[in-house]
């Protein structure tokens, strides 16, 4: 009997872990599954994540394709209708010269008076978008501004516009037809 005793008590003994860390290793198993996910779990979340990135990406292209598109068209109708007011307001001017020309019992002296007018809405109409007449009689020959036909000679200093024969103009400071002009040049002697 007492060596059936003993015999249990060994048993008993062998059931025990032998040391702490055999012991933390059988615990260990039991509580890893509930604080670390697993794999799967972890390639699942970061596909999710992926996607939805993805999707954030396409809208985003979307959105800039749509933005470029957009700003295409504005660019066009830009071009497109540049000149829109610029051209409301010259009709003014065509309708005034043709009412000029209907009337029939226009005299010499209604007729200037019309066209003074016509002139003094055009010149209106010039200033409101900044078109400038370049003055050109008197000054130094500029031919970024004066176009010369003919030198001539001339008692004044050489190389002064000394005729004009057709007015040039600018746009904000920009020549779109430089005036037509005679230059002087030194007398021979």
């Amino acid at each position: 009997m007492q060596d059936s005793q003993h015999n249990q008590s060994h048993e008993l003994i062998q059931e025990k872990p032998e040391t702490v860390e055999q012991q933390a290793e059988q615990a260990a198993p039991e509580t890893t599954p509930e604080t670390t996910p697993s794999l799967e779990e972890m390639l699942k979340k970061a596909e999710l994540a992926a996607q939805e990135h993805h999707d954030a990406w396409l809208r985003a292209r979307a959105e800039a394709d749509n933005i470029r598109k957009r700003a295409q068209v504005d660019i066009a109708n830009a071009h497109k209708y540049a000149i829109e007011n610029f051209s409301g307001q010259i009709l003014a001017v065509k309708d005034s010269l043709e009412a000029a020309l209907a009337s029939e019992n226009a005299t010499l002296e209604s007729l200037k008076s019309g066209v003074e007018l016509t002139l003094k809405l055009l010149i209106s109409i010039f200033e409101k978008f900044n078109i400038r007449e370049i003055t050109a009689l008197g000054e130094k020959f500029d031919p970024h501004r004066h176009q010369a036909i003919t030198a001539v000679e001339s008692a004044g200093e050489p190389n002064t516009v000394i005729s004009v024969m057709q007015k040039g103009y600018t746009l904000n400071d920009r020549v779109i037809r430089p005036a037509l002009v005679v230059v002087g040049k030194p007398k021979k002697a």
